[in-house]
């Protein structure tokens, strides 16, 4: 795979770029905002791996301006400021994980090789329809009837992976699985929290409900009755 490193600390982006370069990927690096900026504008990168603080262009700033160029490269952001408050920040910012200082490598690795297996997004396949629900998979833009719905993150990847799976039921394993990337208790209610809120986000206001409860399984996305 081919990597973008923006770390502006010299020990850490060196551990990291050889951690990466020892199991076969390429590595660019930049060490500030500014520089991180401009190699991400000019190259195609399979993941890139953004340090939350960082000289000249902070690590979010640059976040957003990738993501309003409609750039839905998988980013993993690293921080030294792992409260819960900061991670949310990651996330809405549009990252795609967030990885707490200090770390252990394997961990690192491990997320890398799980953002590089989602499936990428073509010229192709830039929206999804379902029913007067449209997705702007490039512009992270969720529109129902017309009405934009704003959206966290998370919520986001759940809408996205349901609409994928428009008519199918999607247990709560696999949205485990595919939206959060880690292995929960299988009883916990994380999604049923998750899914509550883009429930009603989603539905109120509207005469038909898009998101539906499978009893005993998970939920599908459909626009029939």
């Amino acid at each position: 795979m081919h990597i973008l490193l923006i770390e502006d600390d010299e020990r850490v982006a060196g551990h990291i770029s050889a951690g990466l370069q020892e199991v076969g990927h390429l590595v660019d690096r930049s060490a500030d905002g500014r520089d991180g900026l401009f190699k991400a504008a000019g190259e195609q990168y399979d993941v890139i791996i953004l340090d939350r603080m960082l000289p000249f262009v902070d690590g979010l700033k640059l976040l957003q301006i990738i993501r309003a160029t409609g750039d839905v490269t998988p980013v993993l952001i690293l921080s030294a400021l792992g409260d819960v408050d900061e991670r949310v920040k990651g996330l809405r910012a549009g990252g795609d994980d967030y990885l707490a200082k200090p770390f252990a490598l394997s961990e690192l690795l491990a997320r890398v090789d799980v953002l590089a297996r989602r499936q990428p997004v073509t010229r192709e396949q830039v929206r999804l329809v379902v029913g007067d629900l449209e997705i702007d998979l490039l512009g992270r833009v969720v529109k129902r009837a017309g009405r934009r719905i704003d959206m966290t993150s998370r919520e986001f990847r759940i809408l996205e992976y349901l609409a994928r799976n428009a008519g199918r039921a999607v247990t709560r394993s696999m949205l485990l699985e595919n939206v959060w990337d880690y292995h929960f208790d299988p009883q916990t209610n994380i999604i049923d929290q998750h899914v509550s809120r883009l429930r009603q986000k989603l539905d109120r206001d509207f005469a038909q409900p898009l998101l539906h409860t499978v009893r005993g399984t998970g939920y599908v996305l459909r626009a029939d009755p």
